[in-house]
């Protein structure tokens, strides 16, 4: 037992190097570039936000190129999050029009002078110039009120108030107690008595107001959910406004609703002394301010609703396009109604009439999980697969769909969808969403946002990415990269990914090949000096055999090679399925090049024995037939096949591709012309001395250089041809038409897998069934400069938004410097 102890630790030692411990350092080299590679794209830069793209991390590189679900935020990432007034209605009239580039306000002033609904209009007008966040700074050179830019909380509040200046109606002042406007020439000081932040549950903002008449008011802007629940019974122009806001909706318009209500002296005291009780309470003091605020916020009288515009980003309908065609499914998580879901869906092509489009706006768990099993159901055997439809779910009914009873069915069918939108979602229900697929579907899972409330979903996928928009950097700061717009995120996946995806499975076979190509060497003889553990190779050179002679082909493969170029891969997305369903990395493949190391092992150390089985009298009369001249034999050959390999797995040979491969043979024989004659100048490897003129002047070893690693190369390069003669890949089929600058489009076309016929009519027979989403009209996008700030208004935060306003005073002059 002693001795198969000793044997099996000396073993163990000598095949110690078989897992190449250099490949973790390769590897992250190899990542580490490769980031710099993104980083240093001109073609993802963004001028007009002089953003480049920015990989934050290396370590997800190869991720980018299997992405099968992509999660998107809309408002600022499939938008530019540039706000622009366009409509209104007020006491049941609609002002201004969605074909328009900027609001027509000519009616609206007109009946502002006389019309019954003035005073309507001038309440409607006032709330908009004093409920909100916003805060003015007058420009040092002017005493114009119209000379006035506005800092927001959100880009919506800065279209608002910059909509009020246009008209006539200027907000230039804000001090800790009070807000002054210009109402079209007569100056207007509002004091501030308390503010009702606005919040994610509240989907509300409230003002209390003291106006110049003495009078307490509060006005109420917020979601038309909230605000036309807490109306007042008798309201009657509750319909003709709800009619405008769907019409806002329907053409991709953010809505609010506005109402507001007269409090008199004595109401707002009682309520005052019951507000500032809870606002200065030491336990659950939210809730407490929620709740009281909700009895002040009750009663009102609406007064109408804003429609306004967020224009799409630049190519973003062309990018989702390409995107479905490289087979990622796309979810768009959004706090907007689902009218304006919906309608920015088909305007950047999520949404078509050639899709089976299904509708869940359930009120309970109850009918969400009924309607749920019959949507499965009726899929059928078309459930959990690739199918042309589409589902739109609102937040209340998503919120039903994620707990235990509901989970799995809303799964299978939402996977079962090319496109799924999800309307008036919470920080926390997108997070949810992409934590449900990312645990049960095995895919690699992308979420990509501007904003703070996109920062849950971020976090929670494989690989998050951040745009540098309009609302701040915190999706930025969370993500793993981060790109100036929407667009960008083709290359990123498609050229970044793709690359970095078949580099790395390249870096990671060969890794494993160079080494078990090598030291098996130890066990083909162990078989011939009786398992006694006599190595065959000196031992330093085992030791720098990763270091110094096989180092730079990985790196070139993992740095240099390219299957095809950048501008090909954009215009054929298809070709991106390759990666994303994982062809170049498996168990087979693994196993493959293992089993293929260990054939040229044998070849290489059988074919060497073989020729030197009779020794060999050198020149000088000293016989060669040493254990360490055979290995030094072998160990020239081995550097060569392993050298030659990378450069047959090599898809383009550049320049420093061949400096790689040939410099790394080449500096095998430099170390080893040098290493025979450092001894005994240096004191080590004596049994060296001398060995370099021996080899070197042996005619066997030159013939053996010419015929082994020919020999054990040649099955790889047969295998090479028949191959690529009878069973190409795409991506090879894509390289030789490349080579002969043909056109691409008929041969991506024919190699992608074609929709199922029986599912094609299995959801023919459907769309009689679901639900179908109407096809909204058209809007025109047209671009305008955007001027101001816009950043996520964070919510709960250290210094309350009410607070903070109440800092200011625009009165006081800045000093020199600001």
């Amino acid at each position: 037992w002693r001795h198969i102890g000793f044997t099996f630790l000396t073993f163990f030692i000598l095949f110690n190097n078989l897992i190449p411990i250099s490949l973790q350092i390769t590897v992250d080299l190899v990542k580490f570039i490769q980031a710099y590679f993104i980083n240093w794209d001109k073609d993802m830069y963004d001028s007009e936000t002089d953003t480049p793209a920015n990989a934050r991390t290396s370590n997800l590189n190869e991720e980018l190129g299997q992405v099968k679900y992509i999660f998107s935020d809309k408002t600022g990432t499939l938008t530019k999050n540039e706000m622009i007034f366009k409509q209104c209605s007020i006491s049941g009239i609609m002002y201004g029009s969605g074909n328009l580039a900027e609001f027509n306000n000519y009616e609206l002033l007109k009946n502002l002078e006389q019309h019954e609904t003035r005073d309507e209009i001038r309440e409607f007008l006032t709330l908009l110039a004093t409920c909100h966040t916003v805060v003015p700074e007058n420009k040092a050179y002017t005493e114009l009120p119209t000379e006035v830019a506005y800092q927001a909380s959100s880009p919506d509040e800065f279209a608002l108030v910059t909509a009020m200046k246009l008209l006539g109606i200027v907000f230039y002042s804000r001090t800790p107690d009070s807000v002054t406007i210009n109402f079209r020439g007569e100056k207007e000081e509002y004091k501030i008595l308390n503010v009702l932040e606005f919040s994610s549950d509240r989907k509300r903002m409230s003002v209390i107001i003291r106006t110049p008449r003495n009078e307490i008011k509060l006005y109420c802007k917020g979601a038309d959910s909230v605000i036309l629940e807490r109306l007042a019974a008798d309201d009657q122009h509750v319909k003709e406004t709800g009619e405008h806001l769907e019409n806002f909706a329907n053409s991709g318009l953010r809505t609010l609703c506005l109402g507001y209500r007269t409090l008199t002296n004595e109401e707002y005291n009682i309520w005052s002394t019951k507000y500032r009780e809870a606002s200065t309470a030491i336990n659950n003091r939210n809730e407490l301010v929620a709740e009281v605020a909700n009895q002040i916020e009750c009663n009102l009288k609406l007064l109408g609703a804003t429609g306004i515009e967020d224009k799409l980003q630049d190519q973003v309908s062309e990018s989702l396009t390409m995107l479905h065609k490289a087979g990622i499914k796309i979810w768009v998580l959004t706090g907007d109604k689902k009218e304006t879901a919906i309608n920015i869906g088909y305007s950047c092509k999520l949404l078509s009439n050639q899709m089976l489009n299904l509708t869940l706006d359930e009120a309970n768990l109850e009918d969400t999980q009924r309607q749920l099993r019959q949507h499965c159901q009726q899929f059928g055997d078309s459930l959990r697969k690739e199918n042309p439809a589409s589902l739109v779910i609102e937040g209340q009914t998503l919120k039903y769909a994620l707990q235990a009873p509901c989970r799995q069915d809303f799964l299978d069918l939402a996977i079962s969808c090319k496109t799924v939108i999800c309307c008036r979602v919470s920080p926390k229900q997108k997070a949810e969403v992409v934590e449900l697929v990312k645990r049960s579907v095995d895919a690699i899972t992308l979420a990509i946002g501007d904003g703070a409330n996109d920062v849950g979903m971020i976090q929670a996928a494989h690989v998050g990415v951040g745009i540098m928009g309009r609302e701040g950097v915190q999706a930025a700061c969370a993500s793993d990269y981060t790109i100036g717009q929407f667009r960008f995120l083709t290359k990123l996946l498609f050229v970044h990914g793709v690359w970095s995806y078949r580099r790395l499975c390249k870096v990671l076979l060969y890794s494993f090949y160079k080494n078990i190509c090598l030291y098996v060497m130890e066990l083909w003889f162990a078989f011939h000096n009786g398992f006694s553990g006599q190595i065959l190779f000196e031992r330093w050179t085992i030791g720098i055999y990763n270091v110094i002679f096989t180092a730079a082909p990985p790196m070139a493969l993992g740095l240099l090679d390219r299957s095809c170029n950048a501008a090909t891969m954009m215009e054929y997305p298809a070709i991106y399925r390759m990666s994303q369903n994982r062809t170049d990395f498996n168990i087979k493949i693994f196993w493959t090049w293992c089993l293929n190391a260990v054939y040229h092992s044998i070849i290489l150390y059988f074919m060497s024995y073989r020729m030197l089985r009779h020794d060999i009298v050198h020149d000088s009369g000293i016989v060669l037939g040493s254990h360490l001249y055979l290995g030094n034999l072998i160990y020239t050959y081995v550097v060569f096949v392993v050298c030659l390999k990378a450069g047959l797995e090599s898809d383009s040979w550049t320049l420093l591709t061949h400096i790689a491969i040939w410099g790394s043979i080449a500096s095998w024989f430099i170390f080893f012309a040098i290493y025979s004659y450092v001894w005994p100048t240096f004191p080590v490897a004596p049994e060296m001395r001398g060995m370099a003129k021996y080899v070197f002047s042996s005619p066997s070893f030159w013939f053996g250089l010419l015929l082994i690693p020919i020999t054990a190369l040649l099955a790889d390069f047969i295998y090479n041809c028949i191959q690529r003669t009878f069973y190409k890949t795409l991506m090879q089929e894509v390289q030789e038409k490349e080579v002969k600058h043909q056109d691409l489009s008929d041969l991506v076309a024919s190699r992608q897998t074609p929709a199922a016929p029986r599912a094609t009519e299995r959801l023919a027979l459907l769309k009689s069934v679901f639900t179908r989403t109407r096809t909204p009209r058209e809007v025109g996008i047209i671009d305008r400069p955007y001027h101001g700030f816009a950043f996520s208004q964070e919510e709960n935060g250290v210094v309350p938004q009410d607070q903070l306003i109440r800092t200011y005073d625009t009165n006081i002059e800045k000093p020199p410097g600001y």
